[in-house]
């Protein structure tokens, strides 16, 4: 009996009362002391990972398993000063960093937590920024010499995140350096020639060393297309047909000869018409033949961003948002948080073996091996671009977007799509086309008609969003034509035009040239075209990039006070040494020294020479409610807002409400975009409160056909703002709202 009690857990015969509640609150004191190691949330034998995004933590942890601990830096720890350079400019350039405010608190627990761990890894992005994250963590951390390793994966995948732990390898310094000289070189200019701009022209503007190169292109453009004068000219055709075709076919003069220049005169039309009225038109030669046409590269971070404005309407910041979140990972059914796509900033088009045998086994398998690219075409290359990881490609070429549809947002589905038929495409085999060409001549005048037709899809079968409207027209009647067919004049078709100007630059057009020009690296175009933006600089309207009044004024002063700065030529140079750095054939430092002083005289010049340069505001019709005057636009923090022009003795304001050209359904006054507290955009009534009016969605003016309630814009189509109408069309503007 005793020895079953003692089994059970019973105190021994003998035991006082009193002596059971000395043990009980010892054994409490002991478990007290016990579990204070698991606060920090790490064992001693435990090895700790460390990222940057928090979206990251819970795939990546879930890839390793229980002896591994995943954490978030959050992005940057350690940064330059805010309120002051923060380059000691005494003592050879020598960056100041200190913590970044608000990171402190995280800072001490992931400073417990890399204590506990036995081995962190940084696993920080894989790029400059990256590299640097890593390098400012291991002195945030207090990280000893051996403790902590690096490694990088391009995907988010337990293939890639496990593989990277076998290969883990020391901090590249000359990633650090590269980032620090681009770091320190950004911050002299910016904030050495901001405060020149504050005092000449007004506060809160500012100059960056891509930034104003951005600008002034977009400058450039607009005095192009003012400074252009359309110049006149016609083109000529004949209509011809053969063997009594019902249809005739559209034969486009030549000219004169096989080298001839087309028509540019309305004269030179006439004499032609004149000429082959008094002749015949006969066949000369008859020409049939193939073309191929070869898939296209997979994208990188600039013709992703070029395609998703083209294809998909996004704005460039729009596309990296959505972009981050298929690289940081998504919840798949199934399959858990996993990563969709490769890391988004590149300027490479490698692909890494492994994806190219997965592309190839998926081919095989859906589309045949008549499908296979027996030919690698080369990846895109130059002195400018940083290899270190790949293309832009889907993680898994298997997980189709097709099984992801109804598990991530609109936009999210619709990028990954794009994303996976181009990389597809690329691996796929070039299209073919049966092309024909028909000649014919009317004494001296040689007119051609020319049509092709699809022979092998290739990768077209996966990847047309792109393709060009004039390539769909084949002209088919044109492979009718035989060197035995008889041939007919109907008509004449002569047209006017006029040469068009420059095309104003829209977001996607903007990085292009950027990226052909040399300036500014992946990471750089999003961020710069919003701050052109936020700054007032430029404005968007539908697609397109104007220069405001504020922005030519800056792009002046720049042009005429720091030429160097904005000089194509410099700034795509500097880029290049840059690039030096990360290859270690330059020192980070030599490039400062030998730009700063040059740099240094040229502010002190503009601060000494520079006239004020006073910008008026846009004065409005609508009349101040205090004091009678006419209101002007300024711009703050959150747009542009009316205020009186009598500050300080009137300090009225009010918010600024754009008409959007529609009436209001309810009282027939003009409909407006206002903004909720929050920073919402709704549409409303001008009359309200008098009419209560309001739409999240943007209302169009076209009626509903079935109801005949109003219609609103929800994606790229219209749709009746009564649910239970149901009907809906396919808007024919296509810009998107952001």
């Amino acid at each position: 009996m005793a020895e079953a009690k003692k089994k059970a857990g019973a105190a021994p015969v003998g035991k006082t009362a009193a002596s059971k509640k000395t043990a009980a609150k010892k054994r409490t004191a002991a478990a007290a002391k016990k579990p204070a190691a698991k606060k920090t949330g790490v064992k001693k034998a435990k090895n700790l990972v460390i990222v940057e995004s928090p979206t990251k933590v819970k795939p990546i942890k879930e890839f390793l398993g229980s002896n591994y601990e995943v954490i978030a830096s959050k992005g940057h720890v350690r940064d330059l000063p805010k309120s002051k350079l923060g380059v000691d400019i005494e003592n050879d350039f020598e960056p100041q960093y200190i913590t970044i405010r608000g990171k402190g608190d995280l800072l001490k627990d992931m400073r417990k937590d890399a204590k506990a761990a036995e081995t962190v890894y940084l696993a920080t992005d894989p790029d400059r920024e990256g590299e640097a994250i890593s390098w400012h963590l291991i002195t945030a951390l207090n990280l000893p010499e051996g403790k902590y390793k690096r490694i990088t994966f391009n995907e988010i995948t337990k293939t890639a995140v496990k593989e990277s732990l076998k290969s883990p390898r020391d901090i590249d310094g000359n990633l650090v350096d590269a980032q620090q000289a681009r770091r320190v070189l950004d911050r002299i200019v910016g904030y050495e020639i901001s405060p020149v701009l504050w005092a000449k022209v007004k506060r809160g503007l500012s100059a960056g060393r891509v930034q104003s190169v951005a600008l002034r292109l977009i400058c450039d453009r607009e005095d192009e297309i003012s400074a252009f004068i359309p110049k006149e000219y016609y083109t000529l055709s004949a209509m011809l047909t053969f063997d009594g075709s019902k249809k005739p076919v559209e034969f486009a003069y030549a000219g004169k000869g096989v080298d001839a220049d087309g028509l540019l005169t309305k004269a030179e039309v006439d004499a032609v018409r004149k000429a082959c009225e008094k002749g015949t038109f006969a066949l000369d030669s008859v020409k049939e033949g193939s073309r191929t046409k070869n898939p296209p590269l997979p994208f990188t971070t600039s013709t992703l961003q070029q395609s998703a404005a083209k294809a998909l309407n996004f704005s460039v910041s729009r596309t990296m948002r959505v972009a981050q979140q298929l690289y940081e990972g998504v919840q798949i059914k199934g399959r858990g948080t996993v990563g969709l796509i490769t890391y988004l900033r590149t300027d490479s088009t490698r692909v890494s073996d492994l994806a190219k045998e997965m592309a190839a086994s998926f081919i095989s398998a859906h589309y045949g091996d008549e499908y296979q690219n027996e030919k690698e075409r080369g990846a895109k290359g130059g002195k400018n671009v940083q290899d270190a990881h790949e293309a832009i490609r889907p993680a898994d070429v298997n997980l189709l977007p097709s099984e992801v549809k109804d598990q991530v947002s609109r936009d999210q589905y619709r990028l990954y799509q794009l994303i996976w038929n181009r990389f597809m495409a690329s691996r796929m085999a070039p299209s073919r086309y049966d092309t024909a060409s028909v000649r014919v001549k009317n004494g001296e005048a040689v007119f051609t008609a020319s049509g092709s037709r699809i022979a092998f899809e290739g990768w077209e079968m996966v990847y047309r969003a792109e393709k060009k409207k004039e390539e769909e027209n084949t002209n088919e009647a044109v492979f009718k034509i035989k060197d035995s067919s008889k041939l007919s004049f109907d008509s004449f078709d002569e047209k006017q035009h006029f040469t068009e100007p420059p095309a104003h630059f829209t977001e996607a057009s903007l990085v292009h040239a950027m990226e052909e020009l040399g300036i500014g690296r992946p990471s750089t175009y999003s961020p710069t075209i919003t701050t052109l933006q936020k700054r007032h600089y430029v404005t968007k309207e539908q697609r397109s990039l104007f220069v405001t009044e504020l922005g030519e004024v800056v792009n002046s002063i720049m042009k005429e006070s720091f030429p160097e700065i904005v000089d194509l030529s410099f700034t795509a140079n500097l880029e290049s040494m840059l690039d030096s750095i990360e290859e270690g054939d330059n020192d980070w430092k030599s490039i400062i020294r030998n730009f700063y002083p040059d740099f240094e005289a040229e502010v002190k010049k503009a601060d000494e020479e520079l006239g004020k340069v006073k910008i008026e505001d846009e004065v409005t019709d609508i009349k101040c409610e205090k004091c009678g005057r006419n209101m002007v636009i300024k711009f703050g923090p959150h747009g542009k807002f009316l205020a009186c022009p009598g500050f300080p003795e009137c300090r009225n304001t009010k918010p600024l409400l754009e008409k959007i050209g529609v009436a209001c359904p309810k009282c027939g006054k003009e409909i407006v975009e206002r903004k909720t507290k929050k920073g919402r955009r709704f549409y409303g009534c001008e009359d309200y409160p008098a009419c209560d009016f309001m739409s999240w969605n943007r209302p169009v003016e076209k009626k509903c056909p079935k109801c005949g309630n109003y219609m609103v814009i929800k994606g790229n189509r219209i749709v009746c703002s009564d649910p239970s109408c149901g009907y809906s069309e396919a808007k024919q503007e296509t810009e998107t709202e952001d």
